[in-house]
């Protein structure tokens, strides 16, 4: 079913299937029949090396049927979705991969779709309707409502739905189980099908997700205010890297941390004030001006009113440099001389909206009225329904993450321990796994990987199946045996080919690693999951 919310009311369409092609058949796909539903492209590719769209070659591919398909349910509708079908092999699973930012493209997640159909999985993906944006500029969305709607609603069930039924056209079989996996505005997507489209799936891994939408971008404007605004606040890469180097020597020991760590293990508790970095002369990047020191305060302080009261999250110690930080947040590459992600307010107040005028207060009463709706359903959602149903959730985020604010992932979590009577009952169906050290969706210092289908294109799978977060979810799922904890690896350099820096395993939140007090601190085996030290 699909639901589109029009003027206030709802109306549900729906999805079937008038003439099914012959199974097995991949060119015919091509006069498959579904509502709504025109398949652009079915193309049988052959086995061996394939170079993708985004310019990467992918070694020793199994055969499979790759369709490509556009779902139009409304005037200004237009959803893409890509899948890959293997020929021979097929372990009866349907997968869905979750996009990044604004989505608007296909190729984003093809390392997670390699993955999965050389696990013997059907594999999708969807653009969220939202061409020609792209993942990191929304502006073209201005004055189409429809796309804003198919964008943090409805765009991942639909082509889940179509989806199902190409699947099962090529195959002559139903899908036995369903998963979707993704990062940043994947795990919202993954939070509204749970919530909202209950039957979709089986198994949800939701990364870093973007809960509240409006006040996440709310986030990046005010970051980036605090930043440009005014003359002098705007903290260098050096200063950057100093303010992680002082947070991490203040605090990398508190709680579960250990003095050897490269980052903060538990950033929650740490109390470090950027003041203590303040020059007692000139300007050097070994220290902060008064000006960047207040800068530095309102990023970690977050959207706040005019007398500093937070309004949301704001940015955690430790998340202040490295690949999409606060650099990214003070000066995003994508587009010079004005906030990231800034697109979402122009929907509201018009392609020439200055992001100078910006008072959050004022505005965000505006922008949630309109957008609201469209975008925040993850605030107002329910997953009962999916839980009754025996799905299971898996949340991940790195604790050093400045573009999805960290806390917010851990209050949503702590709102379906409240609702489904604490922790225990909510562990039977729900996990959050925490990963000291590492950014959005990904990177950083600490061991950051983890899973080889889930990090939203931006990082490739490298892993095997016993340090896989995905593979963890498949077996709750499928055997009833829900992860205790999963092992995150640090590979040197980033590079798997290089070998393992360090690893250590991610417990189910609340739980923390702690180090068991002898033995190598690299190795997960000397570490321990527990609320507190033993």
């Amino acid at each position: 079913m699909r639901l589109r919310q029009m003027g206030g009311a709802v109306a549900l369409s729906t999805l079937t299937v008038l003439s099914p092609a012959r199974a097995a058949d991949c060119g015919g796909l091509k006069a498959l029949k579904i509502a709504d539903t025109t398949i652009i492209s079915a193309e049988a590719v052959p086995a061996g090396d394939l170079t993708t769209a985004d310019k990467v070659t992918r070694k020793d591919m199994p055969a499979f049927c790759r369709v490509v398909a556009s779902i139009k349910d409304a005037p200004d509708s237009d959803v893409r979705v890509e899948l890959w079908m293997p020929n021979e092999g097929w372990k009866g699973v349907f997968h869905v991969n979750g996009n990044g930012g604004y989505a608007g493209i296909l190729a984003y997640n093809y390392g997670a779709m390699e993955a999965a159909i050389k696990r013997g999985y059907a594999s999708a993906e969807t653009d969220l309707g939202t061409a020609p944006a792209t993942p990191l500029n929304g502006d073209a969305l201005v004055g189409h409502p429809d796309k804003w709607k198919d964008w943090g609603m409805l765009g991942t069930h639909e082509a889940t739905v179509a989806g199902k039924q190409i699947v099962k056209a090529f195959y002559d079989a139903d899908a036995k189980r369903s998963y979707f996996t993704g990062c940043s505005t994947g795990g919202q997507q993954g939070i509204i099908e749970a919530e909202y489209f209950p039957e979709d799936f089986n198994g949800i891994l939701s990364g870093a997700p973007v809960v509240n939408r409006t006040w996440g971008h709310a986030v990046a404007v005010t970051s980036y205010l605090a930043a440009n605004l005014k003359p002098g606040h705007k903290l260098s890469g050096a200063n950057l890297a100093l303010l992680t180097k002082s947070a991490v020597a203040a605090c990398g020991a508190k709680g579960n941390g250990l003095k050897s760590d490269p980052f903060i293990a538990d950033p929650l508790s740490c109390d470090f004030d950027p003041a203590t970095l303040t020059c007692k002369g000139a300007a050097a990047d070994d220290c902060l001006t008064p000006e960047q020191v207040e800068a530095a305060k309102a990023i970690y302080l977050g959207p706040a009113d005019k007398n500093g009261k937070p309004l949301f999250y704001g940015e955690l110690p430790g998340s202040e440099s490295g690949v999409f930080n606060w650099g990214f947040l003070e000066a995003p590459g994508n587009a010079p001389g004005e906030p990231g992600f800034d697109g979402l307010f122009k929907w509201v107040f018009g392609p020439d909206w200055d992001w100078r005028s910006f008072d959050v207060e004022r505005d965000m009463v505006t922008v949630d009225a309109k957008l609201g709706p469209a975008l925040n359903g993850a605030v107002a959602g329910d997953v009962a329904k999916f839980r009754d149903l025996g799905g299971k959730l898996i949340f991940f985020q790195g604790l050093a993450d400045p573009i999805v604010p960290v806390v917010q992932t851990i209050d949503y979590y702590k709102s379906l321990t409240s609702k489904f009577g604490g922790e225990e009952k909510t562990k039977e169906f729900a996990r959050l796994f925490l990963a000291p050290g590492m950014g959005h969706c990904g990177f950083g210092t600490g061991p950051n990987r983890f899973d080889s289908a889930a990090f939203g294109g931006l990082q490739p799978p490298a892993l095997d199946p016993e340090h896989d977060i995905f593979t963890a979810l498949s077996h709750w799922v499928e055997d009833g045996v829900a992860p205790d904890q999963v092992v995150a690896t640090k590979f040197v350099g980033g590079d798997a080919s290089k070998g393992i820096e360090m690893q250590r395993p991610l417990c189910p939140y609340p739980q923390r690693a702690w180090y068991k007090g002898e033995g190598d601190a690299s190795s997960a085996a000397n570490f321990v999951c527990a609320v507190d030290r033993k």
